[in-house]
C-alpha cells in the first residue's frame, strides 16, 4: 500500500473516531423537548428562544386621573410606547422600583385620596425620584422633587439643621397642596402633572403662545414632552406586571420594620449619643429620619419632632 492510499486510509479513520466522538458527547447533554418546542438543558437552565425579545400590548384604552389619553392619536401611541419599552426593558431599575414601592405607596395613596387627589399621581412621584430621598442637578430634593424656596411656601422647613423635603410623609402632604393649586388654575389634572415638570408658569406661557390648552396638543421641550408618557407608562407597568414579565410575589416587596415615634422638644446635642442611649445606632436613626441634615436636632421653644425608630 503506498504512501498517498495509508494517508487517505488515516484521514478516514480519524474522521470516523471524530463522529463518535461527538455522538457520544452529545449524548453525555440529554435534553427533553417542552411544550413550546424548546429544549430544557440537563442542567435546569431555562429554554431561550431564537426570538427573545418581546413585543408588549398596547392599552386600546388609558386614563390620567380619569381623563382620556388620546391613543388614536398616531404620536400620542408612539411616544407611550416609548416610554413603556424604555422603562420595561430596563428590568433592573424596574425590579427594584416595584420592590422599593411596597414601602410607600400604599401611604402615598392614602395620603393623596385624603387631600382629594387622583391616586395616579402616586405614579407622579415615581417618575420624580423613583422613591428615593434624590437630588437634582438644580437642587431640587426628595420624592417630590421640591425646590428650597417651593418646600418653604408649602409648609415643609428647610434649613441647614432640618430638610423636611426628605420626610416623605410630608412632602407627600406638601405635594397635594401644589397639586390643588394647579387644578385651580388649569381646571385638569394631565396640565397640573406636566406643570409639575415644567412650573405653572412656563406651562401657562406655552399655552398661551400656541393657542392651546391640551397638553397632548402642545409642542413642548423634551423633557415635558416625555413626562407625562413616562408616568404613563409607570402606571400601565405596575397595573399590569405580569404582561410585562415582572412576577414579584408579595415577600418579594421591601418594607421597613414596625416603627415607632418618639417625640422630641428639645435640643439634641449629639444624635449619635442619643441614638444610643436609646438602644439603637446612629445610622437606624438616620436610615428612618433622612430629614435630619446634622450631628444635632435644634428644636425652637414650642416646636415638636417625631423621630421615628424601629419598634424594640
Amino acid at each position: 500500500m503506498n504512501r498517498f492510499h495509508l494517508n487517505a486510509l488515516y484521514g478516514l479513520i480519524a474522521i470516523c473516531m471524530a463522529m463518535l466522538g461527538y455522538l457520544l458527547w452529545k449524548q453525555s447533554f440529554p435534553s427533553t423537548p417542552t411544550d413550546s418546542g424548546f429544549p430544557i438543558s440537563s442542567q435546569g437552565f431555562s429554554p431561550i428562544p431564537l426570538d427573545s425579545v418581546r413585543i408588549f400590548p398596547i392599552p386600546e384604552s388609558l386614563t390620567f386621573a380619569g381623563e382620556p389619553v388620546p391613543l388614536d392619536h398616531q404620536d400620542i401611541l408612539e411616544r407611550l410606547e416609548r416610554e413603556i419599552y424604555v422603562n420595561a426593558y430596563w428590568q433592573s431599575n424596574m425590579i427594584l422600583l416595584m420592590k422599593r414601592s411596597g414601602k410607600y405607596l400604599d401611604e402615598i395613596t392614602r395620603i393623596l385620596k385624603e387631600e382629594g387627589i387622583p391616586e395616579d399621581f402616586k405614579y407622579l412621584a415615581i417618575a420624580e425620584s423613583g422613591l428615593m430621598n434624590v437630588t437634582s442637578p438644580a437642587g431640587a430634593k426628595g420624592f417630590w422633587q421640591f425646590m428650597q424656596g417651593t418646600a418653604k411656601d408649602y409648609g415643609l422647613e428647610v434649613n441647614r439643621n432640618i430638610d423636611e423635603r426628605y420626610d416623605w410623609k410630608k412632602s407627600t402632604l406638601a405635594a397635594t397642596k401644589y397639586l390643588k393649586e394647579a387644578h385651580d388654575k388649569f381646571g385638569n389634572w394631565t396640565s397640573v402633572a406636566a406643570s409639575y415638570n415644567m412650573g405653572q408658569t412656563g406651562f401657562s406661557k406655552r399655552q398661551k403662545e400656541q393657542l392651546e390648552e391640551d397638553y397632548y396638543h402642545l409642542l413642548l421641550n423634551d423633557e415635558t414632552s416625555r413626562y407625562m408618557f413616562r408616568i404613563l407608562a409607570f402606571k400601565v407597568i405596575f397595573e399590569n406586571p405580569k404582561t410585562f414579565g415582572f412576577n414579584l410575589r408579595e415577600k418579594d416587596y421591601y418594607q421597613d420594620p414596625p416603627l415607632q415615634a418618639i417625640e422630641v422638644n428639645e435640643d439634641i446635642s449629639n444624635l449619635a449619643e442619643w441614638a444610643k442611649s436609646k438602644g439603637y445606632t446612629y445610622k437606624e436613626l438616620k436610615i428612618y429620619n433622612p430629614w435630619l441634615r446634622e450631628r444635632n436636632l435644634n428644636v425652637r421653644r414650642g416646636k415638636t419632632y417625631q423621630i421615628l425608630l424601629p419598634e424594640r
